[in-house]
C-alpha cells in the first residue's frame, strides 16, 4: 500500500487536382475551499486576477472535459512499475486525489517543496485516465470497457513509441504555464516509487473569449463541437453506467499527436489551403458559406458541376456520417525544439472525448486515414487511449474509487 510523506512562390492546388487524387491520397477535507489569496467576490470583473480563479475539484465528473479549454496543458503518460498490485494502485490514486484537490484550489500539496507556486491556481484542472494494461495489473479485466484498447494501425500513422500508449494519464490544464509545470512536477514526484514517466506532451492554445482557437497551420480548429451542458453532450460524452455501473459519469479519451509539415504547407496559396481544408483560413467559413459556423453544403456544385467543397477535403472526410459519430474535440498546439538544421517541430495534440471509442471515434478516423487531402501535410506520430473514470463526488473519496469498490463487492 502506497504511503506518502507529510510536510517562395506559392504552389497552386486546384479542386480538380484534389478530385483526381493528386494532392493526397487520503483526506482532502478543507481542500475544496477558497485558495490562498483568492480574489474578493466584490471585485469588479475586470479587476479580478485570472491567476487566482479556481475550478471545483469535486463533482460527478472529472474537471478538464466540460471545462472551458485553457491556454496551457500537459499530458503525462505513466507506466506502472513491476510488482505492483491493486492496493498499490489505490494508494497512488489517493495521493493524486489529495494533491489535485489541494492544487486546484490554490493550496500547496502535502510535502510541496515550492508552495509559493501553488498560490496561483489559474483555473487548474487535473484529469486522470486509465490505460488498458492497468486493468490487467489490478486484476480487473472483467471491468475493462470493450473499447479500451489501442487504436488499430492506420496507413497514415508513423507512431513513435515515445508518444504511444501508457498505463496511466494525467491531463493537467491551466491558464498559466507555471501552474501547469508545478502541478506536473508535484503529481509526478509524489508517486515516483510506483510509476515511471513514459512521455510528457505540452501544448498551448490562444483565442479571444468565445472564439475558436487556431492551429499552427493558421486554421480555425474545433469549429464543429458538442457544447457542454447540452442533451447531446450528456448523451455522447458521459457514460450512463448501463454496461458498467462503475463508469457512470466517466468517459474516454483518445490522444493523438499529429505532426505538421509546416515548411511545405507554407508553400500553398490561400486557394490551395481552402480546398484542402474545405474552409477559408481568413475566417474559418466553409467554402459554401460566409461565416465560420455556417453549415457546410457538401452537395453544392459550381458551374462545371464540381463540388464546391471537395469530397477529399478535410471537413468532408471528418464530417460525421451518423449522429453517433460525434465527439468532443480539445486541441492544443505544440512547438517543441526542432532537430539540428530544422526550423520547427510543431503540430497538434488532438484530444477526443466520447463515451464509446469504437462507435464514435473510429469510423471518423478510418475515413481520414483512407483519404484526406490534409494527410499530405500531417502525420500521426503518437496515439493512446484511456478510460476517464467519474469524478470524486465529495471529500473523503478518491479518483477511480467506483471501479475498485465495484470489484471489491464482487469478491
Amino acid at each position: 500500500m502506497a504511503e506518502r510523506a507529510q510536510p517562395p512562390h506559392p504552389s497552386r492546388v486546384t479542386r480538380r487536382r484534389l478530385l483526381g487524387g493528386g494532392a493526397a491520397v487520503a483526506g482532502v477535507a478543507g481542500a475544496a475551499g477558497i485558495g490562498w489569496g483568492a480574489a474578493s467576490a466584490t471585485h469588479r470583473e475586470h479587476d479580478r486576477d485570472p491567476g487566482l480563479e479556481t475550478v471545483p475539484f469535486h463533482g460527478q465528473h472529472q474537471a478538464g472535459i466540460a471545462t472551458d479549454a485553457p491556454a496551457s496543458a500537459a499530458f503525462v503518460g505513466f507506466d506502472l512499475n513491476p510488482g505492483l498490485d491493486r492496493e498499490d494502485i489505490i494508494g497512488l490514486l489517493k495521493i493524486w486525489t489529495d494533491d489535485a484537490a489541494r492544487l486546484t484550489q490554490g493550496i500547496p500539496a502535502l510535502a510541496d517543496t515550492e508552495p509559493e507556486l501553488a498560490q496561483r491556481p489559474a483555473r487548474l484542472t487535473v484529469t486522470v485516465g486509465f490505460g488498458p494494461e492497468l486493468f490487467t495489473v489490478a486484476g480487473l479485466d472483467a471491468e475493462r470497457p470493450a473499447w479500451l484498447k489501442q487504436l488499430p494501425p492506420f496507413k497514415i500513422d508513423q507512431l513513435d513509441p515515445a508518444y504511444t500508449g501508457a498505463d496511466l494519464l494525467l491531463q493537467i490544464c491551466a491558464e498559466e504555464p507555471t501552474t501547469v509545470a508545478h502541478a506536473v512536477r508535484v503529481l509526478s514526484k509524489h508517486v515516483k516509487s510506483l510509476v515511471r514517466v513514459r512521455w510528457v506532451q505540452r501544448g498551448f492554445r490562444n483565442a479571444p473569449k468565445g472564439q475558436t482557437m487556431r492551429n499552427l497551420m493558421g486554421q480555425v480548429d474545433g469549429t464543429v463541437n458538442i457544447a457542454p451542458g447540452t442533451v447531446d453532450f450528456d448523451r455522447l460524452i458521459w457514460d450512463d453506467g448501463a454496461a458498467r455501473p462503475w463508469l457512470a459519469g466517466g468517459t474516454s479519451l483518445v490522444l493523438r499527436r499529429i505532426a505538421m509539415k509546416l515548411d511545405t504547407w507554407d508553400e500553398l496559396d490561400a486557394d490551395g489551403r481552402a480546398i484542402t481544408m474545405g474552409r477559408r483560413d481568413s475566417n474559418g467559413a466553409p467554402l459554401t458559406g460566409t461565416t465560420e459556423f455556417d453549415e457546410p453544403d457538401f452537395a453544392k456544385v459550381d458551374q462545371y458541376g464540381i463540388p464546391v467543397i471537395p469530397p477529399s477535403s478535410h471537413i468532408a472526410r471528418a464530417h460525421h456520417a451518423h449522429d453517433t459519430e460525434r465527439f468532443l474535440r480539445r486541441g492544443y498546439n505544440y512547438d517543441d525544439a526542432p532537430a539540428p538544421g530544422q526550423v520547427s517541430n510543431s503540430g497538434l495534440l488532438f484530444a477526443a472525448f466520447q463515451r464509446d471509442v469504437d462507435a464514435q471515434y473510429l469510423p471518423v478516423q478510418a475515413r481520414l486515414a483512407e483519404f484526406d487531402a490534409l494527410n499530405q501535410w500531417t502525420t500521426p506520430v503518437g496515439s493512446a487511449v484511456f478510460v476517464i473514470p467519474p469524478g470524486v463526488p465529495a471529500p473523503g473519496g478518491y479518483l477511480g474509487q467506483q471501479l475498485f469498490d465495484a470489484a471489491a463487492r464482487q469478491r
